[in-house]
């Protein structure tokens, strides 16, 4: 098995800078750019795609519900036909970027409030897969959840996903938070391995619960973002 190392990133807007996409562009394998409805522009999509393609990074699209003021972290009532079509929306102008610069679009993984919806909510995970069906490409997200549930029944490629630098709950219940916190990155790193070799994840109160680990996350947004992702890239050296 050949893990990944996959980054949520493109996030900044306009003149505000968010994360140091430069820097994290080497050190990963996988970028989830953002699509302009929680973070991002034309101008920072088409960047981010370039920075992606001279670091031989593969691009997914990292759609969000339309809530740009809150960064996609408040959830929101929409229908599976409204979640289908505002990702088509935003995976559409991504894609069009990638054409620009001759790359596939590799995958496709939520955004925030969105992505903890589908795993727990069928209709938002058939509207997830309504749109995914249309480009022809994997998903994105948690084992034991709507996510595995709801894609594979669809047919979809289905990418388990285990998060370096977010906190779970009981049960493996991701915690989605509306800014991220510093993290100790041989902590993080040492969660990762658990992941590998265990296929068990750490709640906050220290029970383990059974992950799937194909590919392993960091966000650009956390304070030492760098960090946790050298530290985490060595440690899953042998997987990858």
């Amino acid at each position: 098995m050949n893990v990944t190392l996959n980054c949520d990133m493109g996030e900044s807007f306009g003149l505000y800078r968010l994360g140091d996409d430069a820097g994290m562009m080497p050190l990963i394998d996988v970028a989830n750019v953002a699509c302009g409805f929680h973070a991002s522009d034309p101008n920072h999509m088409r960047m981010t795609v370039q920075r992606a393609k001279a670091n031989g990074v593969k691009v997914g699209a990292h759609p969000s519900l339309p809530d740009l003021q809150g960064f996609g972290r408040r959830e929101m009532k929409m229908s599976r036909e409204e979640i289908a079509n505002s990702v088509i929306y935003q995976v559409g102008a991504l894609v069009g970027f990638l054409k620009a610069e001759d790359m596939p679009l590799h995958h496709i993984k939520p955004h925030g409030s969105l992505y903890g919806m589908a795993a727990r909510q069928e209709d938002v995970a058939h509207g997830i897969c309504d749109a995914a069906e249309i480009f022809g490409v994997p998903l994105f997200g948690m084992t034991g959840t709507k996510h595995e549930e709801i894609y594979q029944q669809r047919g979809i490629a289905f990418v388990p996903e285990f998060y370096a630098d977010l906190d779970y709950a009981p049960g493996g219940v991701l915690i989605v938070t509306r800014e991220h916190e510093a993290k100790d990155p041989a902590l993080m790193a040492e969660l990762c391995i658990r992941a590998l070799t265990d296929k068990k994840g750490t709640a906050v109160d220290g029970s383990l619960f059974p992950v799937g680990c194909e590919t392993i996350c960091v966000h650009s947004d956390t304070p030492n973002a760098i960090d946790i992702a050298k530290a985490v890239r060595s440690a899953i050296a042998p997987w990858r």
